[in-house]
């Protein structure tokens, strides 16, 4: 059985998506970009600042979900520029302890927004 998480600590889906979707004992979050969830604005600077914002976002839908960080076990991360991912994996670091979670990153045509990077996360419950 599916059940729908929906928080006002991250931004609202901009289509016919959920934040995310309880099934069973796992929480599948949507990708999250760097919009403020009160502007619904991606906010300004470079790929820290949007990453930072990412990881509020994935925040608000872990704890709306009764989750944390500590039990993501695999991310997708999407970026804009293959050449932001130091960066990005700096504040990445930030987030995890070890054992990480599994990781793919990909670089993509374009992201939402023109987003420059947007990630999804598995977490169990």
């Amino acid at each position: 059985m599916r059940h729908a998480i929906s928080t006002t600590d991250a931004p609202q889906a901009i289509g016919p998506y959920s934040q995310a979707i309880k099934a069973g004992n796992l929480l599948f979050a949507s990708g999250q970009i760097p919009l403020d969830p009160i502007t619904e604005i991606v906010v300004a600077g470079d790929i820290t600042a949007q990453t930072r914002q990412v990881f509020a976002n994935i925040a608000g839908v872990l704890k709306a979900a009764g989750t944390s960080f500590d039990h993501v076990v695999k991310t997708t991360v999407f970026l804009a520029d293959m050449g932001d991912f130091a960066a990005m994996n700096a504040v990445y670091a930030e987030y995890f302890t070890a054992p990480a979670p599994a990781r793919s990153t990909v670089q993509v045509a374009r992201l939402p927004r023109d987003a420059r990077v947007e990630i999804e996360v598995v977490a169990v419950l």
